[in-house]
């Protein structure tokens, strides 16, 4: 090939991978597209869940404090309120952020009425799928405490059940057999907001959090029952809960 054919072709390669890299450049600068499975709970059968839809069972009148689209708790004393009426096959989708470090806090689902009959301020339901929403300062303090990290728990979204209630957890499983860990550590600190989509359908229950499917079980028992928002020592703040039942 003549030499000013070569030095053209060489140019024209050039210039190619200049524009694919300002392409690449300019794709970097955008803000990454919300996975498909970050619901927001809009379309039809959703429904916003607010003060009204929810009554105290063992928490202090101030606990719970609503104001537009948030419900803000101050932890104190631990208990929980509950979804006005039971609930089978449902989505569920929720934004929190924990206002102290190491802030403990979770949503159950299928609380049966007997789990939540007669509890006292200071207890939790004796039945339930918990999906927790916990801090990860709580997993250094942990740390701190017993000079070992924590194996039994994590702070990235784990689904467990309470009490007598039953489920089978999906993989990786915490050494008990009864939690279903994570399988993703996708969850964000004290102070920044976290999105959790739920999905409890025919006994199955799975969580996305931020955007990405990774945790959940099978085979609950009960697999009705009602949806309950946890106090648990610290303050705790949620916003955007909305609901969509299904058949």
């Amino acid at each position: 090939m003549p030499r000013s054919s070569v030095r053209r072709a060489s140019l024209g390669i050039a210039w190619s991978l200049l524009i694919a890299s300002a392409m690449g450049f300019a794709d970097a600068d955008k803000a990454p597209a919300a996975p498909r499975a970050f619901l927001d709970g809009s379309g039809p059968g959703w429904r916003p869940l607010g003060e009204a839809d929810f009554v105290n069972v063992n928490c202090d009148p101030a606990t719970w404090t609503w104001k537009d689209r948030e419900v803000h708790c101050t932890g104190k004393p631990v208990g929980v309120i509950r979804s006005v009426k039971p609930v089978g096959n449902f989505e569920l989708v929720a934004e929190w952020k924990h206002l102290q470090s190491g802030g403990n806090s979770g949503i159950f689902v299928w609380a049966s009425e007997e789990s939540l009959a007669g509890i006292k301020p200071g207890t939790l339901p004796r039945g339930g799928i918990e999906v927790q929403v916990l801090d990860h300062g709580y997993s250094e303090q942990y740390e701190r405490e017993h000079k070992k990290k924590p194996d039994w728990f994590t702070t990235h979204g784990d689904v467990f059940p309470v009490g007598t209630s039953k489920m089978k957890p999906f993989p990786p499983v915490a050494p008990g057999g009864q939690r279903s860990f994570p399988t993703k550590q996708l969850s964000k600190g004290v102070n920044q907001w976290n999105h959790y989509y739920v999905r409890c359908i025919n006994g199955e229950v799975r969580l996305w959090v931020n955007g990405e499917e990774v945790s959940g079980g099978s085979d609950c028992r009960p697999s009705k029952g009602y949806l309950c928002l946890e106090s648990e020592g610290a303050p705790v703040v949620f916003k955007n809960i909305k609901i969509r039942e299904l058949p």
